[in-house]
């Protein structure tokens, strides 16, 4: 069964509903078109979709009252015991086909109960992704319904409203989010003392260090970083901050470093209908992420994608600190850094900015060969349903023009 369904109890009702029966639940994200919506069934021929029985309203409510419209389609049942099947954000090019057993997902669940740091019994989680993705499903409803943790999805995605679910009540209170979130509650001016804020935790994307300095005087609330992909969960962790950029794996996931690839162990492979040695084999996933191991303390530095390492006239440049730098810069919220035959920019501005002024500002900062030959600033960056920024070149140059 597909569930196109928005965050709402029909989703939650519907998802427990299939389980229940021993069936697979396809995840769509509402907010896919008809036409990706489309492709998905024609890969996953499921056998009924669930979808809202009107048109959700547009809108930053992060929790919606909808009523489900059940129709049959021309699938088949599922071809693997798999409790779940999900698209990968599809950030950097077409989304992946991943399917997760029931052991997996309780595996992952009882992962985060040995986390320090996580909320506990009683206390709140102001949850802020979208349960369809595995942040907002295992990290948010499936854990907290294990722990006896009370979800609170704000009123509205806003940083004011974000700032009135933390302080809706006495009890202890983590944020979970993207760092796109962590722009909301920067936005919001002058905020109440919120002694109950007990930290905001991201996933997605680690955070730059000034950011995070930013955020914990704002708020007096630390920002920790998660490390995790779709096809696995949650990989790593540094709640508390202590060890950024670096991440301490989570229990029981083991990690290595091959040829500067961060690899995870998996005994299967989490792909449907793809065998390709490059993403599993030998019972590692292949996470595409550059990164070191340190073996002495366990830590795990991710260093960005690996083909975010290129050469500039024979000398190599690291594109994840080129895109770190202009991030930290006064003025700018987001900022990705491609290389089509140069290094180019991409950048999201919240105030007034020219191009000559972030130039004169990176020639501070970075060497002349690590400096991207052209910069285009943009009100807003492409970003996919999960928050995480997109770095498809097509489409970058699409919001470009």
């Amino acid at each position: 069964m597909a569930l196109r369904l928005p965050p709402s109890m029909a989703f939650v009702t519907h998802l427990l509903a299939v389980w229940r029966s021993g069936g697979q639940a396809i995840l769509l994200d509402h907010r896919l078109t008809d036409y990706e919506v489309r492709r998905a069934t024609e890969r996953l021929v499921p056998q009924v979709v669930v979808s809202p029985a009107r048109p959700v309203p547009a809108g930053l409510r992060t929790f919606v009252e909808v009523d489900a419209d059940l129709a049959s389609y021309s699938g088949h049942p599922a071809g693997t015991t798999h409790a779940v099947v999900q698209l990968s954000s599809g950030s950097t090019g077409p989304s992946k086909v991943i399917g997760r057993s029931a052991e997996d997902l309780v595996e992952e669940v009882l992962r985060y109960t040995r986390i320090d740091g996580v909320p506990q019994r009683g206390e709140r989680l102001i949850l802020l992704p979208s349960m369809v993705h595995v942040l907002g499903l295992v990290g948010g409803l499936l854990y907290g319904l294990h722990a006896g943790v009370e979800l609170v999805p704000p009123a509205r995605l806003t940083g004011d409203a974000i700032v009135q679910a933390i302080g809706s009540a006495t009890t202890p209170a983590t944020v979970l989010g993207v760092p796109f979130h962590i722009g909301l509650l920067a936005s919001v001016q002058d905020p109440p003392r919120l002694p109950q804020f007990k930290r905001m935790t991201t996933g997605g994307e680690l955070v730059p260090a000034a950011v995070s300095r930013s955020f914990e005087e704002k708020y007096g609330a630390p920002l920790g970083n998660m490390y995790g992909m779709t096809e696995v969960g949650v990989i790593g962790t540094d709640l508390y901050g202590e060890h950024r950029p670096a991440i301490r794996p989570a229990p029981g996931i083991e990690v290595r470093a091959v040829d500067g690839e961060l690899q995870v162990r998996r005994p299967e492979s989490p792909y449907l209908g793809l065998s390709d040695p490059t993403r599993w084999s030998d019972g590692w996933l292949h996470t595409r992420d550059a990164g070191v191991v340190d073996e002495k303390t366990g830590l795990v530095s991710i260093k960005g994608r690996l083909d975010s390492q290129v050469s500039v006239g024979g000398l190599k440049v690291d594109l994840t600190e080129v895109e770190y730098t202009l991030a930290s810069l006064r003025g700018v919220e987001a900022a990705v850094v491609a290389f089509d035959g140069a290094i180019t920019a991409y950048v999201q501005v919240s105030a007034p900015q020219t191009v000559s002024q972030l130039e004169s500002d990176l020639a501070q900062l970075l060497a002349p060969y690590k400096r991207p030959r052209t910069l285009h600033l943009l009100d807003q960056l492409p970003r996919t349903t999960t928050g995480k920024l997109v770095r498809d070149l097509t489409t970058l140059r699409k919001a470009v023009s």
